[in-house]
């Protein structure tokens, strides 16, 4: 882009010099100079847009680093407490099964951040080869439910389930990670009485649908589209409660689009909370195999 604005002015002071002794080549100066002009904005243009972009980029890192080490030093921190206080003071039975327990959870929560990370690098690499199965998905919300519900430590009656029998075609760590998150995330962010409700069917046009509510605070109609930005997240560190790294939702949706379906955001139709829906191709059919034993075969006689 200098070396454009330096060429037009070069170039214009030339032509206008040679314009001055030949007046008929007064439209080719004015052409030349026109063109040049417009490269120069085009230019301008274009690195106004890149460093608007670098900018957000930076941001979101800076956030991503922010939120990483918060949740690499809480844990760390804990941990070392209750090491030093059980090496360096007597403490009872009871004290000692509570302190374990403690350093047990810290240590879940340090995996669970290293796995996220993990999920995020794997996702952004190329699609496997792999074509997949077909997967069950109301088996697979089940136990993703049941699963958030102990990490969370809440009742597992929180999470209401209405599924109807489908399956899709994918592999099943993609899947896994889909919903896992997407459930995660609801009882995570939902009210002081926390209430999920996920639903499932198929649509008639192919497609299994997924709708995930909650009820908690909701998000701004013009942050829905930023959610699945990688290292987004809503608000600034130091005034979240909620721990987590801004990767979920990117996990999310690049794994939806990476098996050619759609995920949507929008707000609960009566009171507070967000609805999350993704809509993902279905699969063959998989017979459920059946509890009662078969029956024996008919005795034949051939006369």
């Amino acid at each position: 882009m200098i070396a454009l604005l330096v060429a037009l002015i070069i170039g214009w002071v030339l032509l206008a010099a040679a314009a001055s002794h030949f007046a008929r080549y007064w439209w080719g100066v004015l052409a030349v100079g026109t063109t040049f002009l417009v490269l120069v904005l085009v230019g301008v243009v274009l690195y106004l847009a890149l460093s608007v972009k670098e900018i957000n980029l930076n941001q979101r890192q800076a956030n991503f680093i922010d939120s990483v080490t918060h949740e690499l030093k809480s844990p760390l921190a804990s941990l070392k407490l209750y090491l030093q206080t059980l090496t360096r003071r007597n403490v009872t039975e009871m004290q000692q099964a509570d302190f374990f327990r403690y350093m047990l959870e810290d240590v879940e929560r340090l995996d669970s951040l290293i796995n996220h990370l993990l999920d995020a690098a794997r996702v952004e690499q190329e699609a496997s080869a792999e074509e997949g199965a077909s997967v069950l998905l109301s088996e697979m919300l089940e136990a993703c439910a049941s699963t958030a519900c102990q990490r969370h430590r809440v009742p597992e009656d929180v999470v209401g389930l209405k599924l109807e029998p489908a399956s899709v075609r994918g592999r099943l760590i993609d899947i896994e990670m889909i919903f896992r998150n997407l459930i995660d995330n609801a009882i995570k962010y939902s009210g002081d009485a926390p209430r999920v409700e996920i639903e499932s069917w198929l649509d008639g046009r192919g497609q299994v649908v997924v709708r995930i509510a909650d009820n908690g605070p909701g998000i701004p109609t013009k942050l829905r589209r930023k959610i699945f930005g990688r290292f987004v997240r809503l608000g600034t560190e130091l005034e979240r409660s909620k721990p987590g790294t801004g990767l979920g939702l990117f996990i999310v949706r690049t794994l939806v689009k990476r098996m050619r379906g759609s995920i949507s955001v929008r707000s609960q139709a009566t009171g507070p909370g967000t609805v999350f829906e993704v809509q993902l191709p279905a699969g063959p059919v998989i017979a459920v195999p059946s509890s009662e034993p078969p029956a024996p075969a008919a005795s034949s006689s051939i006369s």
